[in-house]
């Protein structure tokens, strides 16, 4: 039976302290290179990787009556378009659950309240280059946030916009390149397959 090998953290460095993550670079302790020929254990080998150590988020998928979900167009520097998303945000308040951080998110940027929150659940973005983690909550029973209660929504969030998609169209979205955003389509399609198996 193969030995399971301990990724041990051999250093860690700061690089860079970023407004939502850092740049970190570790030196890790790898498994040998090629087994030796007289049976004994490879010797370690170390790499060093950068990667970007990562708040985390949320994602709200809000769901409504007639089965739509609500949809967002917002402009992200990185990619340098304006992208079809799901209502989402940071973790960035410490000790914070994330089912409250994605009810925060829904009433800040489309200003909506759900009574019902169910997790899809939580998966990483980009585990080759970051550490982030985005928890997927679908989000019915909604209903307006009242005029006097509104965030006043600033930089990428002030022209947010909602349009109600059918879930059938979002996907096929999805599948034609017309929303490229990686998060808004697994929540898409964990939207789909929580209310298929809730049938």
């Amino acid at each position: 039976m193969v030995a399971v090998h301990e990724y041990r953290v051999l250093d860690s460095e700061r690089i860079h302290h970023g407004w939502c993550y850092d740049l970190v670079a570790e030196t890790v302790e790898m498994p040998g290179s090629a087994e030796p020929t007289d049976g004994s254990q490879a010797p370690p080998k170390t790499v060093r990787r950068e990667f970007l150590d990562h708040c985390g988020a949320v994602v709200a998928v809000p769901l409504d009556e007639a089965g739509r979900v609500g949809l967002i167009r917002q402009y992200r520097v990185p990619a340098k378009e304006v992208l079809w998303e799901l209502p989402a945000g940071l973790r960035d308040v410490d000790g914070e659950d994330p089912g409250t951080t994605a009810a925060r998110e829904l009433a800040e940027e489309v200003d909506l309240r759900a009574d019902r929150w169910t997790a899809l659940g939580r998966f990483y973005t980009t585990p080759g280059i970051s550490n982030e983690m985005i928890h997927y909550y679908l989000a019915t029973g909604l209903s307006g946030v009242p005029e006097a209660e509104r965030h006043e929504r600033t930089e990428e969030e002030a022209n947010i916009e909602l349009v109600w998609w059918d879930l059938d169209k979002a996907l096929a979205a999805v599948a034609d390149g017309e929303i490229r955003n990686g998060v808004c389509a697994l929540a898409l399609n964990l939207t789909r397959l929580h209310l298929e198996a809730s049938k």
